[in-house]
């Protein structure tokens, strides 16, 4: 465990502003179009609706699993919230206070919220050294440059790297592994609230990916972080989230307690994923994969539920109504039909009398 030193005390966390009771981060309506252009003019042919009208929050102190197909809207989600694209429309509230428009400001709120992205080399500057890419960012917001390369030799003990040995180093020198705790490390540097891990293990083999899964477990405790966990491997979200978001095709489908999701999903979709994971039990293997077909276009996405081409429980309903998140069970909520009391799906709850 790593123990601040008197030159690195202007880098201390920031204080909780709205108590333990107000989320951490809150995302009201987040959309991202991307337009398509065409012809010598350049002009808008239509758009790519890779995030679109999405609300969620993030709990203080939880780690929030994001889960999805490739194309789903993950990693556009999570540029979105950390101010890398501008989005369509919506908004991104942290700790109760809008980011831009008169709230706070970009480096204020990057100050708080660091990203670790999925490919560790291309995110690490190739002509700076380990312990200069850790320290870049402290002295980017005035710490003196002494107090910077203290604080890296702090944070590469804490992600178990010798400063001595690993300090001098070059990306290139290091291993998956290495690079991607060096990248760990630097994202601890402002001593952020909450770190969002884009895929932080799916380019490892899986002795690192155990021992980087079980560090940032140990980092979370040790400095009291909020975790934004996206990935496609759906063992390693249960692993280490409390709660999971599903999206589907830029939309969230299911969002609840992860043990509550992974023992009884209400959205098909959701339930389909879970289905594809292997099993070692010769009895509960498939022989028929769970979910067929591919995601529809997100530049013309079906009407109504955008799962409805794909779905096994598909009415004429589903094509009329945009299925809104519905209570499914405490703190559970699923945007499909079947779970509205009342929607006109055959299997919906009915209305009380």
């Amino acid at each position: 465990m790593i123990v601040l030193t008197q030159t690195t005390e202007i880098l201390r966390q920031l204080p909780d502003v709205g108590g333990p009771a107000q989320p951490l981060l809150t995302i009201r309506g987040l959309t991202k179009h991307f337009p398509l252009r065409s012809g010598l003019l350049g002009r808008s042919t239509g758009v790519v609706q890779a995030v679109d009208d999405i609300s969620f929050d993030v709990r203080k102190g939880e780690t929030l699993g994001l889960v999805g197909e490739s194309g789903c809207g993950k990693s556009t989600t999570s540029r979105l919230i950390m101010a890398l694209l501008e989005p369509t429309s919506g908004e991104v509230i942290f700790d109760g206070q809008a980011v831009g428009y008169g709230g706070l400001t970009l480096k204020e709120y990057r100050r708080q919220v660091q990203m670790v992205f999925q490919d560790s080399y291309s995110s690490l500057n190739p002509r700076l050294t380990v312990r200069d890419s850790i320290a870049f960012a402290p002295g980017v917001h005035g710490v003196a440059r002494r107090s910077a390369v203290t604080r890296a030799d702090e944070l590469l003990e804490a992600v178990g790297l010798d400063p001595a040995q690993f300090g001098p180093r070059y990306p290139h020198e290091l291993s998956g592994g290495q690079r991607q705790r060096i990248n760990i490390a630097r994202a601890l540097a402002l001593q952020p609230r909450l770190l969002i891990l884009d895929e932080p293990v799916s380019a490892l083999d899986k002795s690192v990916e155990a021992q980087v899964l079980n560090l940032l477990l140990d980092l979370k405790d040790q400095f009291g972080l909020t975790y934004l966990f996206i990935s496609h491997d759906l063992n390693v979200v249960q692993y280490v989230s409390d709660r999971v978001l599903v999206m589907y095709l830029g939309r969230v489908a299911e969002i609840g307690p992860v043990d509550t999701i992974y023992n009884g999903a209400a959205h098909p979709y959701t339930a389909a994923l879970l289905d594809s994971r292997p099993s070692m039990d010769p009895d509960r293997r498939r022989l028929e994969p769970p979910l067929q077909g591919d995601p529809p276009n997100p530049v013309n996405p079906p009407s109504g539920c955008r799962f409805r081409t794909r779905c096994l429980h598909a009415e004429a309903v589903c094509a009329d109504k945009a299925p809104p998140l519905a209570p499914a069970g405490p703190e559970h909520l699923a945007a499909c039909l079947m779970v509205l009391p009342g929607s006109g799906h055959s299997q919906a709850p009915k209305l009380a009398a």
